[in-house]
C-alpha cells in the first residue's frame, strides 16, 4: 500500500518562538482546533510534554494517542500516532520557518492504511482536519494575547 502524505500551510504575523509554544502545550490545542480535549497520559522522561510523552485527544468518538517524537526550540513540532486510528506508521512534522513579518507554518504528515483501499478516505479526511488544525494554531496566535 502507498504511503499517503498530507501538507498544510499558511503564514502568521508572529514570531515561531509564539507558535511553538502553542504546539508544545497539548492543553491549549482544544482552544484553537478541532479537537475536543486533551490529556498527558505520559509524561517524557526530561520534561512533562517533552519526546517520548503520550498525549490523548478526544474529538467526538475518537481517541488518539500521540507520542511526541521530536522537538526543536522554535522550529519543529512532531508526533506520532500510538492507536486511534485504522492507520499506521503516522508521523506529523510542524515546521516554523521565519518568514519576513512573522512564521510561515507547515502541518505535514504521512501514513499507510491498515484496511486496503482505505487510503484516499483517511488522506482525504485528515488533510481536511489538518487543514483546520494550521487554520485554528494561526488565528490564535495572532491573538496578541498569545505573544506574551
Amino acid at each position: 500500500m502507498a504511503r499517503q502524505h498530507m501538507d498544510a500551510r499558511t503564514h502568521v504575523a508572529a514570531p515561531p518562538e509564539a507558535v511553538y509554544a502553542l504546539l508544545i502545550d497539548g492543553a491549549t490545542w482544544p482552544e484553537w482546533s478541532p479537537i475536543g480535549s486533551f490529556e498527558l497520559e505520559r509524561p517524557g522522561p526530561d520534561e512533562p510534554e517533552g519526546v517520548d510523552a503520550v498525549r490523548v485527544f478526544r474529538t467526538g468518538r475518537i481517541t488518539s494517542r500521540e507520542r511526541v517524537a521530536e522537538r526543536v526550540p522554535a522550529r519543529r513540532f512532531s508526533y506520532e500516532l500510538v492507536s486511534g486510528l485504522a492507520i499506521r506508521d503516522y508521523r506529523a512534522d510542524v515546521d516554523l520557518t521565519p518568514a519576513g513579518d512573522g512564521t510561515d507554518i507547515r502541518w505535514h504528515s504521512s501514513f499507510h492504511t491498515k484496511i486496503p483501499g482505505t487510503g484516499w478516505l483517511y488522506r482525504r479526511t485528515l488533510q481536511r482536519f489538518t487543514g483546520r488544525m494550521v487554520d485554528g494554531l494561526a488565528a490564535r496566535v495572532a491573538r496578541p494575547s498569545a505573544q506574551t
